[in-house]
């Protein structure tokens, strides 16, 4: 079974033309590379806690950190270090106990729930370790279900699929269903799903947990043509190899932040 790392050809799609298009995320990101950055996250004295057993546990502790639009960050640190937590709340899953998490110029701790929803279906992109394909759908088709809240037409969903699975260099595997492709290739297709949208940003919970190092780079170089694109993607990760591909790299440790970038 094949398993070749994408070329460049493969996740930069060209139109019939010729002429380079770059649809699979939010242009706006990519527009005037030499202008001030803008800041595409923006949270301040972020707190967040939870009882257990009787006890609050404070997984977020005053949490303050501003992302770039564009950027590619990384965030380390120990289990229970609230690093899932910090994910949730950035990819509108949760609110914050106190603070507050925009994301532009929505205040994700205030907005109401439909508008949190609007954010996950048409913002922002997940990715995890575990691939989390339906085994009995086609490639095609587990990245067109991304697509059912957004309400397009049947030919638009197709067009779409097929660029996302062409980004990825899967274009020829669209009609392969998990049990038919290796673990690179079916993170390959979980990151098609997350990008079919054409979200603002990417949020990868150890996207290579499960992939031996060669997959690793593989999944990487995808990850990393996205990104310079325009694409913003924070990776959560306990690969140190992982990290050292971001342009910032931060530590996330009983609750703080520590900017970490050598």
């Amino acid at each position: 079974m094949s398993d070749a790392v994408p070329t460049a050809s493969a996740i930069e799609p060209t139109s019939t033309t010729g002429e380079h298009v770059m649809t699979m995320i939010d242009t706006e990101a990519a527009a005037a590379p030499d202008a001030a950055p803008r800041a595409q996250y923006r949270l301040e004295g972020v707190t967040r806690t939870y009882t257990q057993k009787g006890r609050v546990v404070k997984a977020l502790a005053g949490v303050d950190l501003t992302i770039d639009a564009g950027d590619f960050v990384t965030i380390q640190g120990p289990t229970g270090g609230g690093k899932s937590t910090l994910l949730q709340l950035l990819g509108a899953l949760d609110r914050p106990t106190a603070g507050s998490v925009h994301l532009g110029e929505i205040d994700i701790a205030t907005a109401d729930n439909r508008e949190l929803g609007r954010i996950r279906a048409h913002e922002i992109g997940f990715v995890f370790q575990g691939f989390n394909l339906i085994p009995t759908l086609t490639a095609h088709e587990n990245v067109d279900m991304a697509l059912e809240p957004l309400g397009l037409s049947k030919q638009e969903r197709a067009d779409r699929v097929a660029e996302a699975l062409t980004h990825v260099g899967l274009a020829e595997r669209a009609d392969h269903r998990p049990g038919e492709l290796s673990g690179g290739q079916q993170q390959r297709v979980a990151i098609a799903r997350a990008i079919v949208k054409r979200p603002r940003v990417l949020l990868a919970d150890e996207p290579t947990g499960n992939l031996d190092e060669s997959m690793r780079d593989e999944i990487l170089a995808v990850l990393q043509a996205l990104n310079d694109e325009g694409l913003t993607l924070i990776v959560v990760t306990h690969d140190s190899a992982v990290a050292r591909r971001a342009r910032r790299r931060l530590r996330l440790d009983k609750g703080t932040v520590r900017d970490i970038t050598r």
